[in-house]
């Protein structure tokens, strides 16, 4: 939608920035909670434990599992208990999983006990993660406003990415001083003190009034999950496979394409400022999938590692402002008492999309070969820019309805 179409902000950028970044601080715990184990759980499974492969990756899964059943029903109890409730809720889960880390390391003499500990943590992170961060932005957009909606999910973004960076380092590191246990008394605690920091602040009032059905909200709301979907996938098989597909061609360097990736992706966040609200979520997204469908186009047909380093670079700065983009569209489509049921259930299309990349890379692989893997990524992009055309098309006319 055109600025000129909604009510101009009356809040300066370092105004809002004070009012959004202390909320999206929960988010920024939440994901440091995740990122923190990422990098040692396999190894901890399969090493200490004596689990196989399979059992070390779905020691991995299962929190996201865990995440896309439960991130509808987070939107859903922000609307009904504010944000505020459901983000003590997540960061309660977030320190849990802590603990269950903690309780693991101490009974590896029985190994299924502790992988049943080990399993519980996850499946408890899995719903903190849907709950504080869901209700970490619904929390900023009540403070600031639904005009800048897209501010505050793209610093949520920014704070999700950034988290995660620093804490699969870090975790590295703690377990070198003390395993697992050591990483599970650090999530608790840190877990713990956000809770304490998150109680203080002031809740935000609930919107009352009717609230439509589920199956409505998923009704209205699921093209731009689809997009949304679509679109995550050419992001997952760059994190997961990027360093396969470099090994298969024989190049190095597949880290800093990663880098690269990354550093795109929060830097186009960071300095796209108010271009959603002047340009309209629809063709943000229209821009953000033919930008990341040329950058997987670059990477498949790469012949160095050089110009596959440049497409990894612009997948990341096209991926980066599709979540905040066709978030601000979503939200559109149903009243403000159903706005956080539309974001959990929109979310877990990002989710599902993550889910589902692994998989389809593999199917690919093995059918077709490594080469076409980022081809059909590209495909995906493709067709998320041509639903993009399909929306903007139903939108006009139904602006010429009204009119």
């Amino acid at each position: 939608m055109p600025s000129s179409a909604v009510p101009k902000p009356v809040l300066t950028t370092p105004q809002l920035n004070k009012l959004i970044i202390p909320i999206v601080f929960f988010t920024f715990i939440c994901y440091l909670s995740i990122g923190l184990p990422l990098a040692i759980i396999p190894g901890f499974t399969h090493n200490r434990l004596g689990f196989n492969t399979v059992i070390a990756g779905f020691a991995i899964s299962i929190q996201y599992i865990a995440t896309l059943l439960s991130r509808p029903h987070a939107g859903r109890y922000a609307d009904m208990l504010g944000p505020k409730k459901v983000v003590l809720i997540g960061l309660s889960c977030c320190g849990l999983s802590g603990l269950m880390y903690l309780l693991a390391a101490w009974m590896t003499a029985t190994p299924w006990s502790s992988l049943g500990l080990l399993f519980i943590g996850r499946l408890v992170l899995g719903i903190g993660e849907s709950f504080a961060s869901t209700g970490s932005t619904l929390w900023g957009i009540a403070r600031v406003g639904q005009f800048h909606t897209a501010r505050v999910i793209s610093w949520n973004g920014v704070a999700t990415y950034g988290a995660i960076a620093i804490g699969a380092p870090l975790g590295v590191w703690l377990n070198s001083l003390g395993g697992i246990g050591a990483v599970g008394v650090f999530v608790l605690f840190i877990g713990l003190g956000a809770w304490a920091v998150a109680l203080r602040k002031p809740a935000v009032s609930i919107v009352t009034g009717k609230r439509i059905a589920f199956t409505t909200v998923v009704g209205k709301i699921w093209p731009y999950g689809l997009g949304l979907g679509l679109g995550t996938m050419g992001f997952g098989v760059i994190v997961s496979f990027i360093t396969l597909y470099f090994a298969d061609l024989g190049w190095s360097g597949a880290a800093f394409s990663l880098t690269l990736m990354s550093c795109a992706f929060v830097g186009v966040r960071l300095i796209s400022g108010n271009v959603i609200n002047i340009y309209g979520g629809l063709t943000v997204s229209l821009l953000s999938f033919i930008c990341e469908m040329l950058g997987l186009l670059l990477i498949w047909a790469a012949p160095d590692a050089m110009v596959a380093d440049l497409g990894a670079l612009l997948t990341g700065a096209g991926f980066s402002l599709v979540f905040p983009a066709l978030g601000v569209e979503a939200v559109k489509q149903v009243p403000p008492q159903n706005q956080g049921t539309a974001l959990g259930t929109y979310s877990a299309f990002l989710d599902l999309g993550l889910s589902l990349a692994g998989p389809a890379a593999g199917f690919v692989m093995s059918h077709l070969g490594m080469s076409y893997l980022y081809l059909c990524a590209a495909m995906m992009a493709a067709l998320a820019a041509l639903l993009m055309v399909r929306l903007k098309f139903r939108a006009g006319a139904h602006a010429r309805q009204q009119g």
